[in-house]
């Protein structure tokens, strides 16, 4: 299980949610992506996208309106 991070910071969706889904693909199952967000509709929408597609997620805040989006490949 490797871990990889996606600096989204600064961006604004769709952004983000085509960078997670981009990299994603790239990975291998059991591999997480941690996806840095301050935009709180990537921050809906990434987990959201992801949750559908199968694959575990956990949203941690870091700071006063900055996200840790952590997906876990799932398949």
């Amino acid at each position: 299980m490797a871990e990889f991070e996606l600096d989204c910071l600064g961006e604004a969706c769709p952004v983000p949610l085509v960078k997670a889904e981009k990299k994603l693909k790239e990975l291998a199952v059991g591999d997480v992506l941690i996806v840095l967000l301050d935009h709180s509709c990537a921050m809906k929408n990434v987990p959201e996208w992801a949750r559908k597609e199968g694959h575990n997620v956990e949203i941690e805040e870091v700071d006063d309106g900055e996200w840790e989006c952590i997906i876990e490949k799932a398949k």
